[in-house]
């Protein structure tokens, strides 16, 4: 039973009769709306004030954009609605996962590198400062999932890595700035990534731990968090076989669903085992994690009864509406159901101040926006000055210098714009910019253009003719929709890898994802980054030409558990 007095919610009594009261007067389709959290509306394609007045939303979600136009759409959306709105984003690397105009900060594996929680509150600090500018409301952040398995190619260095304690330490110091600025945190991925090798975009993944480890590991980082009275959780579309089958012990293997669907994994495990009392959303069900699983129309229901409070995002948002009408009408979803998770999400619009008992919004957003970007830049540059991490440098190459190596082969990987997730930073003009800043002559290789010479009928003293030293720079980014974040050299006789390595000395150097010495074992040096942003670039140059020391500490183990690696 739902009590609005206890945490996360700690409502006063004349508050809970506000809830009550709006409940009593809300129509169906009221109702129907304030359980979806529906794609943040662009101005230029939709008329905004139309589109909450047909569907009521109880939340937004926005991908970024210029700070001035988002702050525009929020403020119509606000002023549309009868009933305030959560105003979320992405906010994982800082305030850039809503404007395009904010700050980079890092990735949650760069400030678990510097094992400084300080960092991590930064983090918070500037992501939630920003957002706040433009009227964001909520965070889909903190991450707290454990980076158990190198191969998963979703989360990566989005986690602050795979130990417990220090996700714990980062994720409650996350909180802290968030909170500081008013912004709602929702930990995800609930029942945790990390564990499986694929992405729930594509499929539902597992989380294949068994109840007892799952409970020392994820189990402890949710419990601890309940308990400090986090307000909300996101769902995923993963499963957890082991407690479906603890709590349903007659349940066959066709029946295991993913949490976004599931009332063992809702009601069993996170209300009654972990006892969260606060607001459920799921991830995005477009996702085929969830829509593979189940029709849309089953599974649209399926979400509510199983004790989730918000979808996120609709494939067709009228087709969605319907398909839970429907089940409200027929009976597959009570009422008693909807009005709960309406008592959830008003109860955390007035617990957090979005709204108060005169049902109005009752944030105050700035008349001007101001990022404090100088300031944040000095964060950042900080940051990445004590993330960046030597892994190995076997050969002793480092520090390299344009005296001792005054030609530089550069080899880029990655440094596209394919998939989700991406933070919009291309490394390979700024790289070669810092090198020949530096002295170095810099010749870039072209991977457009092969020299069929060089590839098929050049040995090492034709290349030794050409350079002194090889730096490979890999921007190979964690993203969603896909199957892999290793390395795929050119097909053609891997004409960009480094086959010469023992002969020419060649620095690789990561700057998204810490396990890349899986795929190259015998590099001798190997320089992880986490964050591909400029000022990592920046600091990345200083230390291997021995300006500042390496300061970072992997919160992974990057050598994949292998010995070959190692070497």
């Amino acid at each position: 039973m739902l009590d609005l007095t206890k945490t996360p919610y700690n409502l006063s009594t004349e508050q809970i009769s506000f809830v009550e009261k709006q409940l009593k007067n809300m129509s169906l389709n009221e109702k129907i709306g304030q359980l979806f959290f529906v794609i943040g509306q662009d101005e230029d394609n939709v008329n905004i004030s139309e589109f909450i007045n047909k569907y009521h939303p109880g939340g937004m979600m926005y991908r970024p954009d210029t700070s001035k136009k988002i702050k525009h759409e929020v403020a119509m959306a606000q002023k549309s609605t009868s009933v305030p709105m959560f105003i979320a984003a992405n906010l994982e690397a800082g305030g850039n996962g809503l404007l395009n105009d904010g700050t980079w900060f890092g990735r949650p594996m760069s400030v678990a590198a510097t094992d400084d929680a300080k960092q991590a509150f930064n983090l918070g600090d500037i992501s939630g400062y920003e957002a706040a500018q433009v009227g964001d409301n909520m965070s889909f952040s903190p991450i707290v999932d454990l980076d158990q398995n190198f191969r998963n190619p979703i989360m990566n260095v989005r986690t602050f890595g795979s130990d417990k304690s220090r996700v714990i330490k980062m994720v409650d110091a996350e909180i802290k700035g968030l909170e500081q600025n008013n912004v709602i945190p929702v930990a995800k991925h609930f029942p945790g990534d990390g564990v499986d090798e694929r992405d729930q975009h594509l499929v539902s993944s597992v989380n294949s731990l068994n109840t007892d480890d799952w409970m020392n590991s994820y189990g402890q980082i949710y419990r601890h968090l309940i308990k400090n009275g986090l307000p909300s959780i996101m769902i995923a579309h993963i499963m957890q076989p082991a407690w479906e089958r603890k709590l349903d012990p007659g349940i066959e293997d066709k029946d295991l669903r993913a949490a976004s669907t599931s009332k063992l994994l809702i009601d069993g495990l996170l209300h009654k085992e972990l006892n969260f009392n606060g607001l459920t959303i799921t991830d995005a069900t477009p996702m085929l994690g969830y829509t593979s699983i189940l029709p849309r129309s089953e599974a649209i229901p399926a979400t509510i009864n199983a004790g989730i409070d918000m979808i996120l995002f609709n494939k067709n948002i009228d087709e969605d509406y319907k398909f839970l009408t429907d089940a409200v009408n027929n009976g597959t979803v009570s009422m008693d159901r909807v009005d709960e998770a309406i008592r959830r999400i008003f109860g955390t619009k007035l617990a957090q101040g979005i709204m108060n008992t005169d049902g109005n919004f009752s944030r105050v957003i700035p008349e001007q926006i101001n990022l404090k970007s100088d300031e944040h830049k000095e964060l950042t540059e900080d940051l990445a000055k004590n993330a960046i991490t030597l892994v190995k440098d076997r050969d002793k190459i480092l520090p390299v210098n344009s005296k001792k190596y005054p030609r530089v082969r550069l080899v880029v990987l990655g440094d596209n714009d394919d998939g989700g997730f991406k933070e919009g930073g291309h490394v390979t003009s700024l790289f070669k910019k810092q090198l020949e800043h530096q002295g170095f002559k810099v010749s870039l290789f072209d991977r457009q253009n092969l020299d069929f010479h060089e590839v098929f009928e050049e040995g090492v003293q034709d290349l030794k003719d050409k350079f002194d030293l090889a730096i490979y720079v890999a921007n190979i980014e964690t993203a969603s929709n896909q199957t892999t974040t290793r390395i795929d050299w050119i097909h053609l006789m891997a004409a960009d890898a480094p086959w010469f390595m023992r002969s020419i000395p060649t620095l690789f150097i990561s700057m998204c994802n810490p396990y890349h010495l899986f795929d190259l074992p015998d590099i001798s040096t190997m320089i992880n980054a986490y964050t591909g942003n400029p000022e990592s670039i920046q600091a990345v140059v200083k230390k291997i030409t021995g300006q500042e020391p390496f300061m970072g500490k992997s919160p992974v183990d990057p050598f994949c558990n292998r010995f070959d690696t190692r070497l």
